[in-house]
């Protein structure tokens, strides 16, 4: 039997869904008991053994915070205004600009003024980040280094690095990040610099 376009887009829901439960550091047990819907079912849905519904993603939509069409990759037609959905994690604003499931993400980053400094608390996690400030002035601990990126500066590093992102001067901060797994690396061309970090000083 001939597949139509309705196949391929179902077939594609279940690795959409498992990107963003992983992304979003959510296993398998805690989507259940969010969401009513048995861990079983959302791992037959996830690894397309079972099909998807409307009952079983309209859970999975609130709870991802994502449009329904976003679950099941249905072209947008119409309005062609882009409807962002900032996501508040960590004290800190998220505003997904792209995301392409098992591909690179691109988001803007909002990082609230802060009248007392923080104390830095690096994390490591699998894959590449390339960020790029805005305004205001990044404080980025990488390893064993502490960089600070005023506006118009980049970096690139390997997220199995620790690494931390704050304000250095206590006023807010605006970026652009774009993150990929292992492989999937973002190219800025610059002039010549000696610094891997794209010219941030200490």
């Amino acid at each position: 039997m001939e597949r139509t376009t309705e196949d391929d887009v179902l077939d594609a829901v279940g690795p959409r869904l498992r990107s963003l439960r992983r992304d979003r550091g959510i296993t398998l047990a805690a989507l259940a008991a969010a969401t009513g819907v048995s861990e079983s079912t959302l791992s037959r849905l996830e690894s397309g053994r079972r099909r998807a519904s409307l009952e079983l993603l309209l859970p999975l939509a609130r709870i991802y915070d994502v449009p329904l069409d976003d679950l099941v990759g249905a072209p947008r037609t119409g309005d062609p205004r882009v409807h962002l959905k900032p996501v508040r994690r960590f004290g800190m604003t998220f505003v997904p600009l792209f995301r392409q499931p098992g591909g690179v993400h691109a988001f803007k980053m909002i990082i609230p003024a802060q009248p007392e400094p923080l104390e830095p608390t690096p994390q490591t996690h699998e894959g590449v980040e390339w960020l790029y400030v805005l305004n205001g002035r990044l404080r980025l601990v990488l390893g064993e280094r502490d960089l600070t990126l005023p506006p118009g500066e980049a970096a690139e590093f390997d997220t199995s690095l620790p690494h931390w992102l704050g304000t250095a001067d206590g006023g807010a901060v605006e970026l652009l990040i774009l993150f990929g797994l292992q492989g999937v690396r973002s190219h800025l061309r610059t002039a010549p610099d000696p610094s891997p970090y794209g010219g941030g000083r200490e």
